[in-house]
């Protein structure tokens, strides 16, 4: 069985996916999960960038420091390199299922579906919002790090 990996993808990899590859990670190194983890964007527009401000100021709050996170665009390759492929929302999930390549072995899922009770659901875009805004999207991602880490945890 392949090392478990991580790949979080929301549409600008600045925002709520480098959100939850931050929350993820901190998780992972707090339980001793020996894992790979990135985040991508499905759009590429805003590649090479570092993450929205307001994101890096959220994670700082939380203890992690996302600044010298650099925004990239999933290519075919992530969909054979990683074991798990996780959208923040629906239109992300659909864009990846779009995007899978034939030879692609990656599972593809929401990050939400990993939260009992929370199935189905999309982590709300804090883009067009303020800092609560990715306050709120911080516990989403938190809450569904803990939960996806102790699953991969309990399957090493």
């Amino acid at each position: 069985m392949p090392k478990p990996s991580v790949l979080f993808v929301c549409l600008g990899n600045i925002c709520r996916s480098p959100l939850a590859e931050a929350a993820f990670r901190a998780e992972a190194k707090r339980i001793g999960l020996d894992i790979e983890i990135d985040s991508a964007g499905t759009g590429g527009w805003h590649a090479g960038e570092p993450p929205d401000r307001r994101a890096i100021a959220t994670a700082k709050r939380h203890g992690v420091d996302i600044s010298g996170y650099k925004a990239r665009k999933v290519t075919a390759a992530d969909f054979r390199r990683f074991t798990h492929i996780i959208a923040l929302d629906f239109e992300n999930l659909a864009d990846l299922q779009r995007l899978a390549p034939r030879d692609g072995t990656a599972e593809l899922s929401l990050l939400l579906d990993h939260v009992p009770g929370r199935e189905g659901e999309a982590v709300s875009d804090p883009w067009y919002g303020a800092l609560p805004d990715f306050e709120v999207t911080w516990a989403d991602v938190t809450a569904a790090a803990k939960a996806l880490a102790a699953k991969l945890k309990a399957e090493a």
